[in-house]
């Protein structure tokens, strides 16, 4: 049975706590598994949640600042240790390959593993494959940084009282999905459009363009609220979100279920985080992420 799910590794801004690891977000599709930030500590939060090196087939990287990245050298070596035996692609802005390649090569190991580097280096597709398309957007931060978002593509879902109407069933209907019409019964006659599934993952950024094209529509949008909103001019400064300002994007973006995450170490109760997106007109699922929680996709509408 296909699993869609978030599993999170870490929360925390710029630095590790007592109770949140630097960040890390694994998202289960299927059978893939797309590891979004490694900050310092993924190996083993990875251990501690039950995720292997074998699970990884992508890992993308929004910007080269330490709590995103420097978990990069230890789970790359994992990967070889364990003998990773499939491709395993990454994902990082070009503007900072120096510092990839230095987190690669970070100290000697054996390499048996070919890492497929892909860096991004502009708006649009980075691979598209039969079960989800993947792209990215410029964000607004201090360095160059990208957020990322899966879309499945459209799917059809056929209407049991409409096909019995028009007398199909069996063959009939795997004829239909091949040639597109039976007898001149056509799909849109038995059938109807079923969305496919949107997820969007949006890091350290002011708010901007990027922001709310990546977010347009998701099923679940994983964004940094890394402050609260009485400290908006420091969010802007630093190139940051607040919780009002991370709902107020889903809000408008119609988003179904918002996970807040990343947050600044100066914050004790992360139900404030929650009391300000509600306060912000967010009214679908919310989750104010903490380390090691599972989150499943919505069900298709």
């Amino acid at each position: 049975m296909s699993v869609r799910e978030l599993v999170v590794l870490g929360t925390a801004s710029q630095v590790p706590t007592r109770h949140r690891n630097h960040n890390g977000y694994l998202l289960r599709w299927d059978g893939e598994g797309i590891l979004f930030d490694p900050g310092e500590g993924t190996q083993r939060q990875m251990l501690r949640a039950g995720v292997a090196a074998h699970d990884l087939n992508r890992i993308c990287v929004t910007h080269f600042h330490g709590d995103h990245s420097l978990g990069l050298a230890g789970v790359i070596q994992r990967i070889n240790l364990d003998q990773v035996p499939h491709e395993v692609t990454v994902h990082y802005p070009l503007s900072g390959e120096r510092f990839f390649d230095r987190l690669r090569y970070a100290t000697a190991y054996r390499e048996t593993v070919a890492l497929t580097q892909v860096p991004v280096s502009a708006d649009g597709v980075l691979d598209a494959r039969p079960s989800y398309t993947l792209d990215a957007r410029r964000l607004s931060h201090p360095v160059e940084s990208y957020g990322y978002r899966l879309t499945e593509p459209d799917g059809r879902r056929m209407l049991p009282d409409r096909l019995a109407a028009h007398g199909l069933k069996g063959p009939d209907v795997g004829r239909l999905l091949r040639e597109g019409s039976v007898g001149g019964v056509t799909l849109d006659d038995v059938s109807e459009i079923r969305r496919g599934q949107r997820f969007a993952f949006v890091m350290d950024t002011r708010l901007c363009d990027g922001v709310h094209a990546l977010a347009e529509g998701a099923d679940m949008l994983v964004i940094e609220s890394t402050f609260l909103d009485e400290d908006e001019r420091l969010a802007v400064d630093h190139g940051h979100l607040t919780a009002g300002q991370a709902a107020g994007v889903a809000v408008e973006a119609g988003v179904r279920h918002l996970v807040l995450t990343h947050f600044s170490q100066r914050y004790t109760d992360p139900d404030e985080f929650e009391r300000q997106a509600r306060a912000a007109g967010f009214a679908g699922e919310l989750t104010v992420a903490h380390d090691l929680l599972r989150v499943p996709l919505p069900k298709r509408r």
